[in-house]
């Protein structure tokens, strides 16, 4: 029988964790044996007794979990101290952040460690209920809306009082992603004037559906990647965008920037002059602070102030709301290894010639068998080579 092992998380500001007692039951009804780490759903206020009850071993011991699991499932990838007591031969399923990620990527490949990318699951039909990326950047558009609002010192609806009349503030959103369309729909729920801007102008509807506005710069020939992903512009088409978009920042009571790259640097679309025009009072929330930021200024992990501006870039955004965030991850976990489980081997079927297996499946066998990442990391290796015979 499959041994499924769920590690507690480690990272200090971790909230969330990889399962729950209902997922347990599912789990059980596949015919696995789970165990979870002593204290893994405390921070969301879930008991041993609860996990089981729902049928888990209660394991106090880390290494021992992870020295047990056939298959083991977190959030965030283990450290190299966890892979030390990881079997051959077993899976890993987690965010492993594999682009940047590369010695970690080699340790598995030397241990002969199986893995799985939560992040480069496939965004097609077949996977919506796998989509990880999606499920918490829909509940981190909501949370950034929040502390947004937690730091402005104004309201945001119209309210028509005795004492005068008070304006909607003004929300200016940038990136129509999944993050964004949530960012969009709960400024709108709670009274604001919206507008969006995304280099996509087919979501320029989905905007319009939510009751905001869509900003329309002519930025030329833009798409989108096979995975929905907004495509790198050109350095020309960055400066026009920011020109074009910098009078309606400085008209914004709140500005949240949402425009990541998938596997890249995400660009930088609000410098230090447009923050200045700002009014003073003025929040900015930079989804993407943690991994080189949207806008010129904002600190990972931190909430500073430039020229009167609050700049958020506190990160861990679902982490906000780890509970909900939690069944979400979790269900996405959950639903990833029904889809992929033998009832007649009672285990997990791996499969990398299979058309979502193929995409998130990074080592098997000793080996990086992940495509899109093979290349990457085949054109890192040539630069070197390519300067020195410069």
């Amino acid at each position: 029988m499959m041994i499924i092992g769920f590690p507690a998380e480690l990272k200090s500001q971790e909230k969330r964790c990889s399962v729950l007692p209902a997922n347990v039951k599912a789990y059980k009804l596949l015919g696995a044996t789970v165990q979870v780490q002593a204290g893994i759903g405390k921070h969301i206020h879930v008991s041993d007794d609860e996990y089981a009850q729902a049928g888990a071993d209660i394991v106090a011991s880390r290494e021992t979990l992870l020295t047990k699991a056939d298959l083991v499932l977190s959030l965030h990838k283990l450290s190299d101290d966890d892979l030390a007591h990881v079997k051959g031969n077993a899976l890993i399923v987690s965010y492993l952040d594999p682009f940047n990620e590369r010695e970690f990527v080699t340790n598995l490949c030397d241990k002969n460690i199986t893995s799985i990318s939560m992040e480069m699951i496939p965004r097609i039909s077949r996977c919506q209920k796998m989509d990880a990326l999606s499920s918490q950047a829909s509940l981190a558009g909501y949370v950034m809306v929040m502390q947004a609002v937690n730091h402005l010192d104004s309201v945001l609806p119209m309210m028509m009082t005795p004492a005068g009349t008070l304006k909607p503030a003004k929300v200016f959103v940038i990136g129509a992603g999944v993050a964004g369309l949530q960012a969009i729909a709960t400024a709108k729920r709670l009274g604001a004037s919206v507008t969006a801007f995304d280099t996509r102008t087919v979501v320029a509807e989905q905007v319009q559906s939510l009751g905001a506005k869509f900003l329309d710069i002519d930025l030329g020939e833009t798409g989108e990647t096979g995975q929905g992903y907004a495509q790198a512009l050109t350095q020309e088409q960055m400066q026009i965008q920011q020109r074009e978009q910098a009078k309606c920042i400085a008209d914004s009571d709140i500005v949240i920037t949402t425009a990541q790259l998938f596997g890249r640097k995400p660009p930088v679309l609000i410098d230090s002059q447009t923050i200045d025009s700002m009014k003073p009072g003025s929040v900015i929330v930079d989804m993407a602070a943690e991994n080189g930021g949207n806008v010129q200024g904002s600190v990972a992990t931190q909430v500073v102030t430039q020229s009167g501006v609050t700049i958020i870039g506190t990160g861990y955004w679902a982490n906000g709301v780890a509970k909900h965030a939690t069944q979400m991850y979790a269900n996405n976990l959950q639903n990833l290894i029904s889809e992929f489980w033998s009832k007649e081997d009672n285990k997990f079927a791996l499969d990398i010639e299979d058309e979502v297996q193929s995409g998130c499946v990074i080592t098997h066998q000793g080996q990086v068998v992940n495509a899109m990442l093979k290349s990457i990391y085949d054109a890192n290796d040539a630069k070197p080579n390519d300067k020195e015979e410069a």
